[in-house]
C-alpha cells in the first residue's frame, strides 16, 4: 500500500480523494466548491476527449463554441428546463469593481446589469436562440455541432471530478427534420458514449433509458450509461437526450420544408463530462493508487534506468534507445524517469500512485544478461524480457492490461449485479453490500419515490435487454411494467 494512502476497505471516500491528489490529477481550488485539474490529470482528460472528438467527427458533428453567459430572460422561456437548474445557477448582477476609500475592492453599485445573466449550466437556451438566425429551410438540417466547454452548477461540497461547481464536459446539440432522425441522433451517440467507455476507458456499463422522474428536464426522453463503481454504487457516465420540438417551440425555431410547409425542428443534446475521470479512479484503483488504461494513460510504459552516478542512468537509458524510439512510432506514450535526485524505490512508488500501465526496469545487470524487467501495474507481475523481445512484449502486455482491466471490472460488476423477486430481500442488499438491483417495477412514479425515500435507491436505467414478463413490481407486487435497474448513485 502506497505510503499516505487510506485503505479502500477502510474509507473508500477518504482513499478516492487521497489517490486523486497524491497522483497528481487534481486539487481543490482557492473557491470553495472548485477543483484544479493538475498536468497528469489534464493528460487523462485530452485522451478522453480524443477518443469522442474523433467519432463525433466521424458522424458528421463538427464543433463550435457559445457564449459563457446567458441572458435569464432565455432561461425562462422553457419552463421544466430551468426548473431543473435553477437553484445550481449562479448569477451575475454587476460588471465592475470598485475601491473603498479605506483599502480593498466593493462591487460598484453604479455597475448593475440591465439584464442578469447566468453562468451557463447548460447551454440550450443561448445555442437554440441562435439556431432560430441559422435554420430556415429543411436545406440548413440536420446541423450537428458539439461543444467543448466549462458549466457551472453550484455546489458546495467538493468531491474532486465528482462534485464541483465547474467542471469540463461536451455537450452535442442538434436540430433534425423528423422526430425519427432525433431519434436516430439519441441513439447514435449513446453507442458511442458505450463505446468509448468500455472500449477506451474498460469501464462496463449497462445502457438503457431514463424514468421520467429521472430523466432531463426538458427532455421527451433520456438515453444513458450507467457504471458500477468500486463500492458498487452507480455513476452516471453519459447521458442522450431526444427533446422532440420543446426547445423549438420554445424559441421557436421553425423551417421551411420540402413542400413548403412551416414545422419547428426537432432536437437532441447529450453529454459526458470529467466525471469520467473519477469513474476511472474508482473502477480501477486499488490500494497502491491509480491503475489507468493503456488507451488514456499519459505514458503508457516508464521507463527507469538504475544506477548510481549520472554515467550509469545514462548508459542504462541509452541501452533501450532504440526500442523507445521504435514503441514512439508506434504512437506508444513512453516516458523515462532518469531523475538523480530520487531513489528507484522512490519512482517505483510514484508511478505505481500513478497508474503507468508498464515500468521497465534495467541497471548494469540487466544489460549485461541482455534484458529488462518488465512490470504490470494491474497484477504487479515482475517479467524479465530479452532485449530482443522488448518492443513486442511491450505491445503485448498493454493490449493485454488494456483487455484485462476490463474484464476485471466487468466480472465485479456481473457479481454484484442482483436479481431480487420481494421487497424484503431488496432493502437488506441495498442496506447491506450494495449494487445493482434488477428487477421488476410496475411503472408508477409513486412507487419509484417510495422505494428512493426508504432505501436512497433509484432507478439507474430501464436496460435495452430488459424482459418485464411474468415479473412482478418488488414494491407493490402488481404486474410489472418494466425491468428496472436500481442502485445508490453517485
Amino acid at each position: 500500500m502506497a505510503k499516505g494512502v487510506t485503505p479502500k476497505s477502510e474509507d473508500y471516500a477518504r482513499w478516492y480523494t487521497d489517490v486523486v491528489t497524491k497522483a497528481e490529477l487534481a486539487d481543490y481550488g482557492p473557491v470553495k466548491g472548485t477543483m484544479v485539474i493538475r498536468p497528469y490529470g489534464y493528460s487523462v482528460w485530452t485522451s478522453v476527449q480524443e477518443a469522442f472528438d474523433r467519432r463525433f467527427k466521424e458522424t458528421g458533428h463538427v464543433n463550435a463554441y457559445f457564449p459563457l453567459f446567458i441572458p435569464k430572460s432565455f432561461l425562462a422561456r422553457e419552463a421544466e428546463h430551468v426548473e431543473g437548474f435553477a437553484k445550481e445557477c449562479a448569477v451575475v448582477t454587476h460588471h465592475r469593481l470598485m475601491a473603498n476609500p479605506d483599502g480593498g475592492l466593493a462591487v460598484d453599485p453604479n455597475s448593475a446589469l440591465e439584464e442578469e445573466v447566468i453562468v451557463r449550466p447548460t447551454s440550450e437556451t443561448v445555442i437554440w436562440a441562435m439556431y432560430k438566425k441559422w435554420i430556415q429551410s429543411y436545406r440548413d438540417l440536420p446541423l450537428l455541432i458539439n461543444q467543448w466547454a466549462n458549466v457551472v452548477r453550484w455546489e458546495m461540497r467538493t468531491r474532486l471530478f465528482l462534485r464541483t461547481t465547474e467542471f469540463l464536459w461536451q455537450e452535442g446539440h442538434t436540430a433534425h427534420a423528423t422526430l425519427e432522425e432525433a431519434e436516430e441522433e439519441t441513439r447514435t451517440i449513446l453507442e458511442i458514449y458505450r463505446e468509448v467507455v468500455e472500449d477506451v476507458l474498460a469501464v462496463p456499463v449497462i445502457v438503457g433509458r431514463k424514468t421520467e422522474v429521472e430523466k432531463f428536464a426538458g427532455a421527451d426522453h433520456t438515453y444513458c450509461i450507467e457504471a458500477m463503481m468500486g463500492d458498487r454504487r452507480a455513476l452516471q457516465a453519459g447521458t442522450s437526450h431526444n427533446l422532440g420540438q420543446n426547445f423549438a417551440k420554445a424559441f421557436d425555431v421553425t423551417f421551411q420544408t420540402e413542400d413548403n410547409r412551416l414545422e419547428h425542428v426537432y432536437a437532441t443534446s447529450w453529454g459526458v463530462s470529467t466525471r469520467l475521470i473519477g469513474a476511472l479512479v474508482m473502477v480501477h484503483g486499488d490500494d497502491k493508487g491509480l491503475r489507468l488504461p493503456p488507451a488514456v494513460a499519459p505514458y503508457e510504459v516508464v521507463v527507469v534506468p538504475i544506477g548510481k552516478s549520472e554515467d550509469e542512468i545514462a548508459q542504462a537509458a541509452d541501452y533501450l534507445k532504440s526500442d523507445i524510439k521504435t514503441l514512439e512510432k508506434m504512437n506508444r506514450r513512453i516516458h523515462v524517469d532518469d531523475r538523480l535526485q530520487v531513489s528507484p524505490g522512490f519512482k517505483f512508488n510514484e508511478w505505481e500512485m500513478k497508474g503507468a500501465p508498464v515500468r521497465l526496469e534495467v541497471g548494469a545487470r540487466d544489460i549485461e544478461a541482455g534484458q529488462a524487467v518488465a512490470v504490470r501495474r494491474d497484477t504487479g507481475e515482475k517479467l524479465e524480457v530479452s532485449k530482443e523481445n522488448i518492443v513486442s512484449e511491450v505491445n503485448r502486455l498493454l493490449d493485454e492490461i488494456q483487455l484485462l482491466l476490463y474484464q476485471q471490472s466487468k466480472d465485479f460488476q456481473r457479481a454484484n449485479t442482483h436479481t431480487v423477486k420481494n421487497y424484503s430481500d431488496f432493502k437488506e442488499i441495498m442496506s447491506s453490500t450494495g449494487g445493482f438491483i434488477r428487477c421488476g417495477w410496475d411503472g408508477n412514479p409513486e412507487t419509484e419515490e417510495a422505494i428512493k425515500d426508504e432505501t436512497n435507491a433509484t432507478i439507474r436505467c430501464i436496460p435495452f435487454d430488459e424482459h418485464p414478463d411474468g415479473l412482478k413490481c418488488v414494491y407493490s407486487a402488481k404486474p410489472a411494467k418494466y425491468e428496472v435497474i436500481f442502485a445508490k448513485a453517485y
